[in-house]
């Protein structure tokens, strides 16, 4: 399935799509359904699967027209205008498709994560480890800018993850709106996964939960101020960081995906796959610290070996779409610092 975004004229507003007929309503809905899933496992890319289902570029068009021509179009009332300027029948079901999605395996990641973490920590190294090889791979040139971008990605991942914070991240709700703002930007990212970022951010397991207790009718006054904080940290994030985060990847791309594909490599560190509790007098898991088991501690046992397939098929499987999506991403990651203005003779 590939759409192109409706055609924008100079006015700014998009001239009107054709009826989008039940079938493609659907579609789109699959396809939300899709990304939603994949954006909540940590190393799955919801960007990915717009790729693949070629409407990748639709999306961020669409996002990237709310702005203040879209609010003055609301405030003048000229609604039909304002739904052809953020394709709003395209992004009604896809939106609806990406809430299902993340309520259904928001649930069955929070179990997982809480019940069976040892085993889960090796998916998530295999997923972002192969993703790490995926964002590499869309760097169009290798330079001296490039190597430095991915040198100084992993430093200051790394750095990040090993300062205390991070192991026991603040819990006010202006932390919540960072973690939506940051997250979000996953989506117009190509390689990087929203739940990725939330796992780096230490309140993956926390806001998994909120989903949880959501899809049980049993939200506490708690849980509905993180989401209303989570919600309104993603739409700041979707309204300021989109235009940005485009022109970065039409202008700057090589640069921009080396220094995310060295932020993950550094992040690594966090989701070892074999780690220990130090804290298992503590019940409640939120509350818990593991530690990366060394090298030199490795005992090479069944549960090394376990590991170490669940790696093997989790990187596999993440390989596999990119295959698929590689082609996609690189048109629309290019390194174009100065582009050129476009001819005004129609016969250019």
């Amino acid at each position: 399935m590939t759409d192109s975004a409706p055609s924008i004229p100079a006015s700014g507003t998009m001239t009107e799509p054709e009826n989008e007929a039940p079938p493609r309503l659907f579609s789109f809905f699959g396809c939300g359904v899709l990304m939603g899933t994949c954006n909540v496992i940590p190393g799955g890319d919801s960007g990915t699967i717009a790729l693949i289902a070629g409407i990748y570029q639709r999306i961020v068009t669409a996002i990237s027209n709310i702005d203040g021509t879209l609010l003055k179009m609301v405030l003048k009332g000229e609604w039909k205008l304002a739904f052809q300027r953020v394709d709003f029948w395209f992004m009604l079901p896809l939106v609806a498709g990406v809430g299902v999605g993340i309520a259904g395996m928001g649930t069955v990641m929070h179990y997982l994560v809480e019940h069976h973490f040892n085993i889960m920590l090796p998916i998530f190294f295999g997923l972002i480890a192969a993703s790490c090889w995926m964002v590499a791979k869309l760097v169009e040139r290798w330079g001296i800018v490039e190597i430095f971008c991915i040198i100084a990605g992993a430093v200051l991942a790394l750095e990040l993850v090993l300062q205390p914070a991070l192991s026991h991240p603040p819990e006010g709700l202006w932390y919540i709106v960072l973690c939506g703002l940051i997250g979000i930007c996953a989506l117009i990212l190509p390689g990087i996964s929203g739940a990725f970022l939330l796992l780096f951010m230490g309140k993956y397991y926390d806001l998994t939960g909120v989903i949880d207790r959501a899809t049980k009718l049993n939200l506490t006054g708690d849980d509905l101020m993180v989401l209303v904080a989570f919600c309104a940290g993603a739409a700041l994030g979707l309204v300021g960081c989109s235009k940005f985060l485009k022109w970065l990847m039409e202008h700057y791309g090589s640069a921009t995906m080396a220094t995310l594909c060295g932020f993950k490599i550094g992040s690594l560190y966090k989701i070892w796959p074999f780690q220990v509790d130090t804290t298992p007098e503590i019940a409640e898991f939120k509350h818990k610290v593991f530690q990366p088991i060394p090298l030199s501690q490795m005992q090479f046992d069944g549960t090394f070996w376990l590991g170490t397939i669940l790696v093997l098929v989790a990187a596999g499987a993440v390989l596999a779409l990119d295959h698929l999506a590689l082609s996609k991403a690189e048109e629309v990651i290019h390194d174009d610092p100065f582009p050129e203005p476009e001819s005004s003779n129609p016969g250019s």
